[in-house]
């Protein structure tokens, strides 16, 4: 749990990358969810933005770590909106965290096996593979939606090992989700790194058992 971040990258034979927070910056995610959902929410039902916003973190609060919570057909429905179309509207506002092109290209220059692993819904991906063809830099791209399960379920884990094959002994895991790590460690998975700054438009991160960087592109040094 505590290995060197860079003496991890040398050593595994998998390396198993989150999506949101890790490679892309989580601030669009932030701002479709935070920001942008309520006032559309809020414009749709009469309500303030404060209403709105209050209203929708007690549902997200309510669901945050299953499946629904990641889930863009299950919003559309609660909501009543097209959460959907709310994310191709700000495009523009998908990106790169600083670093993490770079770190993509060095890693599939590499003899590793790197494999995408997120709670992003299939259209979510979709779109931000579009955007940034992060998907020509990986072997396989793994959507908790397909499982049926989310990062934070072991029942995740045991369906991806059985899907991917990978050596949980050999596979590096990075995520910025404390809850998802947890579940990687409880699973097995041997070695893990936490992002430590993945919005851009906020404060770093503190206070994680797991190893940190603040950026991917800080597991290079050896490489």
């Amino acid at each position: 749990m505590n290995i060197d971040p860079q003496t991890a990258l040398e050593r595994c034979e998998t390396l198993m990358l989150d999506m949101d927070g890790t490679i892309l910056d989580l601030a669009f995610d932030n701002y479709i969810w935070k920001d942008l959902v309520p006032r559309r929410y809020a414009a749709a039902n009469g309500m303030s933005f404060a209403e709105a916003r209050d209203l929708l973190f007690e549902k997200y609060a309510a669901v945050q770590g299953d499946l629904e919570w990641y889930c863009l057909d299950h919003w559309n429905d609660r909501l009543g909106i097209d959460v959907v179309k709310i994310h191709h509207d700000v495009t523009h506002r998908i990106g790169y965290l600083p670093g993490a092109l770079d770190f993509l290209r060095a890693v599939h220059a590499q003899d590793i096996r790197v494999l995408l692993v997120t709670n992003s819904h299939p259209d979510t991906l979709h779109l931000k593979d579009a955007v940034t063809g992060l998907a020509d830099y990986f072997d396989g791209l793994h959507s908790s939606h397909t499982y049926g399960y989310a990062k934070e379920s072991q029942s995740f884990w045991a369906a991806l090992q059985e899907d991917a094959g990978f050596d949980s002994a050999t596979t590096l895991f990075v995520d910025d989700s404390q809850p998802v790590l947890h579940s990687a460690a409880e699973y097995g998975i041997g070695m893990l790194v936490t992002v430590t700054r993945p919005d851009t438009t906020e404060a770093l991160r503190r206070g994680s058992e797991f190893r940190g960087v603040e950026s991917v592109k800080d597991l290079l040094a050896r490489l």
